[in-house]
């Protein structure tokens, strides 16, 4: 699927519905919700946005689209009125850094990974210039932002090749961007250097990592789930993902096609993936396991 398709698709599922990719309910869209420590997130369409707001630190992590951001950083300034610190991109899609160009207008800074600010570019429309970070990292990142410590890590290529996990270590809340897509067959991006056996890796880190009673944002949820979660989550999503991987190397070891290998609905185990009103199928992430497997 192509970025231009996977976008296009974030916004109408299904017979012309207005959904939200984060994938919560209409009455719960445009909300912000606090989760711990001065610490929530926001969603109104596209990727869902994290935040801190406090008397001592504003910071924002993903943007959205231009409108959306706009909607948010309204929303934020009624927390507080102390100036805003920091923008952080988990990646590059513009659902999440569609709206930098709003936050820029009002923050010190924007960080991410140093693939993201070459991503943009590259996936950028013709005539398009991008609004990308001015701060960027190779593995880690860290500051402190008032009264809470700020870390973003990058542990390899994913769900794209400049993917970050941002922790909020105080409030002990992570924003995984979409390394995690709730009960959701995930968008895979191989153009810009995706891996799904590393994606696993990655999990797995993430797992190690950060204390087991950590509470997560996700980038995207299944409509019938949630943008939050434990690590109980995140071993489905790594679960899903390794089944994913187990599946097609049997395939391919059979003989199978590629096309045999996509006519398939679900996966044992991973029944709640398969929602009519998610816009992505198995089908899909089979397509993109194939390719990975037999060209590397």
């Amino acid at each position: 699927m192509k970025r231009r398709d996977f976008l296009r698709n974030t916004l109408i599922v299904g017979a012309g519905v207005m959904l939200p990719l984060s994938g919560l309910s209409a009455s719960r869209r445009d909300a912000f919700t606090t989760l711990r420590r001065n610490v929530g997130f926001f969603t109104e369409r596209g990727g869902t946005i994290g935040w801190l707001a406090s008397d001592q630190a504003l910071v924002a992590v993903d943007s959205q689209f231009p409108d959306s951001a706009a909607h948010c950083i309204a929303g934020l300034q009624e927390k507080t009125s102390h100036s805003m610190d920091l923008l952080i991109n988990t990646h590059h899609h513009g659902d999440h850094t569609g709206g930098n160009g709003t936050f820029k207008e009002i923050t010190e800074h924007i960080v991410a990974h140093k693939n993201v600010p070459v991503y943009q570019q590259q996936s950028a429309d013709e005539g398009e210039t991008p609004v990308v970070a001015d701060i960027t990292f190779e593995t880690s990142w860290k500051q402190e932002v008032g009264d809470e410590i700020i870390h973003a890590n990058h542990y390899g290529p994913a769900h794209t090749g400049g993917d970050a996990v941002v922790y909020f270590e105080k409030a002990n809340v992570a924003h995984m961007g979409d390394l995690i897509f709730n009960r959701a067959y995930p968008y895979i991006d191989p153009g810009a250097g995706a891996s799904v056996r590393n994606w696993v890796s990655v999990l797995d880190e993430t797992l190690k990592t950060l204390p087991s009673d950590t509470l997560f944002i996700f980038g995207h949820a299944n409509p019938k789930f949630e943008v939050t979660g434990t690590v109980e989550d995140i071993k489905v999503m790594r679960n899903y993902l390794e089944a994913l991987i187990t599946y097609t190397q049997k395939g391919l070891q059979a003989g199978k096609s590629k096309e045999e290998l996509m006519n398939k609905e679900v996966l044992p185990g991973f029944e709640a993936f398969n929602n009519p009103d998610w816009f992505l199928k198995l089908s899909n992430n089979v397509e993109v396991m194939f390719n990975e497997l037999i060209t590397n």
